[in-house]
């Protein structure tokens, strides 16, 4: 691929001109990198960055391995799912990338329509999966990080380890939209808290959006009036609006995606973590080593894909759950326990 120092100038402008995306040329080109490594786009999806979220994570992904790789990178915000295929074609046409990452399940049908045309670009898909051969997929288990959630979140309730918890045997799940992948979350989510309780009430809506954090808040409310207790989010943006209902009305929060208890650590118990920054790195790791093929990557507990944490919460979980929990984690890996990805 070429690798002109001009390399970005017009095509940025020309993605700028074309979808009038505010910072859509913020890249690391004051870091050159090292001769001859690779050069990487970023295509996040249109609920963007600052949500501390799956894209917020992706880009942690793609900054460590600047630093072990010595790559440079472009990255951009679309403001619409509209833009999410302008801007791969502006890219892939440009002939100056040997990666283009695309995250999300919202891109995939774009991204179908552009690496047919450009057949010779390799891209990399996080957190959805394409056939093609010049996409390789990296998702990840999520069901099995939210069946650790749903464990947690019941063990937790039962032994009222908080003054916020009554052993109500009632929790929530509230999701971004009700789509295969989000309800990937919700089946292991419930799976998990029904593996601990099988008479466990598990409250399940969606906000509708991954950037609508006040939809989410109501319904965070609304499951609160019901009696849960813990509520698990795999909303994005959303997310944000059950955090705050959570201080508001004294509930206990499960964020997502990345360690999300430091944002309100007296309320936020747990983050399940998806994590795409082990996606993209991998990806990038690939055409850095050429080792690159279209192939679709899945992640697990069992090699690092997902995990559970309760680090930066105030919530103390006792030893014995966290203990209960790596049983309830080796049984998984063992395959002892098979955790659905469908809801029933």
């Amino acid at each position: 691929m070429k690798r002109q120092k001009k390399r970005m100038a017009v095509v940025s402008a020309a993605v700028c001109l074309t979808v009038s995306l505010a910072g859509c040329a913020q890249s690391e080109r004051e870091n050159e990198g090292r001769p001859g490594a690779p050069h990487v786009g970023i295509i996040f999806t249109q609920a963007g960055l600052g949500g501390n979220s799956f894209n917020d994570l992706a880009l942690e992904g793609v900054k460590q391995a600047a630093e072990d790789f010595g790559i440079t990178y472009d990255q951009v915000e679309p403001k619409s799912v509209a833009d999410e295929e302008i801007i791969q074609d502006e890219m892939a046409s440009s002939e100056e990338y040997d990666l283009i990452i695309c995250v999300g399940d919202e891109q995939v049908d774009a991204l179908e329509n552009v690496a047919s045309v450009y057949t010779d670009q390799k891209f990399a898909l996080l957190d959805a999966t394409s056939d093609l051969p010049n996409v390789a997929s990296y998702s990840c288990k999520a069901q099995e990080g939210s069946f650790m959630a749903g464990a947690l979140a019941v063990l937790a309730n039962q032994n009222q380890i908080d003054e916020k918890l009554s052993d109500s045997g009632v929790i929530g799940f509230i999701g971004g939209v009700d789509n295969p992948l989000i309800n990937e979350f919700a089946a292991g989510y419930k799976a998990g808290a029904e593996y601990v309780d099988p008479d466990v009430d598990v409250l399940i809506d969606y906000a509708g959006s991954f950037n609508d954090p006040t939809t989410a808040k109501t319904i965070a409310n609304t499951f609160s009036e019901r009696g849960a207790d813990v509520i698990f989010h795999a909303a994005g943006a959303s997310g944000m609006g059950v955090f705050q209902a959570a201080e508001e009305k004294g509930f206990v929060a499960i964020g997502v995606n990345l360690n999300q208890n430091s944002i309100a650590p007296d309320y936020i118990m747990a983050s399940m973590l998806k994590k795409l920054d082990t996606c993209a790195y991998e990806a990038i790791a690939s055409v850095a080593e050429d080792t690159y093929t279209g192939e679709n990557q899945l992640l697990g507990l069992s090699d690092g894909g997902v995990d559970c944490t309760v680090e930066e919460s105030n919530i103390r979980v006792p030893q014995e759950i966290l203990s209960a929990l790596d049983e309830i984690r080796e049984k998984i890996v063992a395959g002892e326990i098979e955790v659905p990805n469908q809801l029933d």
